[in-house]
């Protein structure tokens, strides 16, 4: 890797953020959670998706409203996973997330592809592009991080704003399906890089979703004098972050209200219309003018 130029990169996408580094909102606050812990660990964590068909279900989906290659922008782009597999396909892709370490290890993915991607610190809530592009996606539930309408609303206005004409918005979220299916549970990992402790709860009246991850990652071995044995200690961790469920009803009328249209919704990874079994969504707006 290049050092001066990771460096070089890290500080411009620091810059770019219109709130600094570590001040974003709190995750147990308006629920934008940040992995600011977890991000070294996330890509450990989260081995068990298979994000190249991930990729593919969304670059059909691109190709079938007419996005094929130029710009395309993620929002909640994470370690950049999705990004570079988007890059892959041929798109032009530019990453934004607001968490500055999750955006470190994105950048070492970058560096080690030779993908020409641009990422900026920002908040969805209050991204800004240098011009338009072709389409703006975002998965892995990012969106229902946005716990009040008009968050999403003005999510889905920047998104008309810098769409190219016709341009699409695409992006995913949970459903309530999803998050009653799994209520009241408690999830545990242990490995040798470490450990996390993932405590859900869901609050049906409220639809709001909140997971605590609890994580243990292991430092220097050392020698305990008294039990003559080797000793693992380990840096603990806690974040809160808060989801909320939106049905598909009230995410046409903020599309619409955004001065979008309202070109569909599927199922994931499918081609039909979801039911109330679904447990998660795709949406697709469509620019419709300034």
């Amino acid at each position: 890797m290049r050092i001066a130029e990771f460096e070089a990169d890290l500080h411009a996408v620091q810059r770019s953020g219109r709130l600094a580094p570590g001040t974003g909102l709190a995750a147990e606050e308006k629920g934008m959670g940040a992995y600011e812990s977890f991000a070294s660990v996330y890509d450990m964590f989260m081995d068990n998706i298979d994000y190249p068909a991930w990729s593919e279900y969304l670059t059909g989906l691109l190709k079938k409203y007419g996005v094929s290659d130029g710009l395309v922008c993620e929002l909640g782009c994470g370690t950049g996973n999705m990004t570079e597999l988007l890059a892959e396909a041929g798109y032009d892709m530019i990453g934004i997330d607001l968490s500055v370490e999750m955006l470190e290890e994105a950048l070492e993915k970058k560096y080690e592809s030779g993908h020409d991607i641009l990422y900026l610190n920002q908040d969805m809530r209050e991204f800004e592009l240098y011009g338009t592009v072709r389409a703006i996606v975002s998965v892995c539930d990012s969106m229902n991080y946005l716990l009040e309408e008009k968050d999403l609303l003005q999510v889905l206005k920047l998104a008309n704003n810098y769409l190219d004409p016709g341009g699409v918005f695409i992006f995913d979220m949970n459903t309530e399906a999803r998050y009653k299916g799994i209520g009241d549970s408690v999830i545990a990992e242990n490995r040798e890089d470490g450990s996390f402790i993932w405590e859900n709860s869901y609050d049906e009246e409220k639809k709001l979703n909140q997971y605590v991850v609890t994580l243990f990652l292991p430092e220097e071995p050392y020698e305990d004098e008294d039990e003559e044995e080797m000793g693992v200690p380990c840096r603990r961790f806690e974040e809160v972050h808060l989801q909320k469920v939106y049905d598909v009803d009230t995410i046409r009328r903020l599309v619409e209200e955004a001065g979008m249209i309202f070109e569909g919704v599927y199922e994931a990874f499918t081609d039909h219309a979801p039911d109330e079994r679904s447990d998660k969504i795709y949406v697709i707006a469509r620019e419709k003018g300034k």
